[in-house]
């Protein structure tokens, strides 16, 4: 009898809410840009940053599949929307002349990706898992830049690194869990993980 009541009284909750709140998704939260967006871009910006054009061989690192939906708050896909994304190299390395840090850049990792959404608001890349340098943990930069729209920043972060628990902008965010991405094996011929992220605007 308690549980019947009890569905009863949700139902009845449930009956007050007005239509379409219930499935309204929390926006993804704000992270800053950082200080190493390229300041020169590559030549080579497409969605795959594990081969670089003209040069030999793969990027240094565990080969990663990201993919994800670019969403309104209603769930609806945003097609046109250019996704962006840069990281440093397995060395810890961004394509930005300020960052001169002791380890050489791998020249075989392209370093920034761009994406255009479909119908379906896909996007998908090819890039490496994240590493952490000093200060920082593992992440991604993300932008989503739509057509009358304040563009998102943020960033996504590796499920279960160590260095989530000490970093600020993690830390500091509306919902670090929500930038938060579990890195799962994969048996696929071009990459050995997959990350899943679907990022929503504050629209609809």
């Amino acid at each position: 009898m308690n549980r019947r009541k009890l569905l009863l009284a949700t139902l009845a909750v449930t009956a007050l809410v007005p239509k379409g709140a219930l499935a309204a998704l929390a926006p993804t939260p704000r992270q800053s840009r950082g200080p190493f967006y390229p300041d020169r871009l590559p030549l080579d910006q497409d969605n795959d940053l594990v081969r670089v054009e003209g040069r030999e061989g793969l990027a240094r690192g565990e080969i990663t599949h990201l993919t994800g939906r670019v969403l309104d708050r209603s769930g609806k896909p945003l097609s046109g929307a250019l996704v962006e994304i840069w990281q440093c190299d397995a060395n810890g390395r961004y394509i930005h002349s300020g960052d001169s840090g002791g380890a050489p850049r791998d020249l075989g990792f392209q370093g920034y990706g761009r994406c255009e959404t479909g119908a379906d608001g896909a996007y998908r890349f090819r890039t490496i898992k994240p590493v952490p340098y000093p200060g920082r943990a593992p992440h991604i930069h993300v932008a989503v830049r739509l057509s009358g729209q304040t563009p998102l920043v943020t960033q996504l972060y590796v499920e279960g690194a160590p260095e989530n628990d000490d970093d600020w902008l993690l830390n500091n965010a509306e919902d670090p869990s929500a930038l938060i991405v579990p890195f799962r094996p994969i048996e696929a011929p071009d990459a050995t993980l997959a990350a899943r992220f679907d990022l929503v605007l504050a629209v609809g």
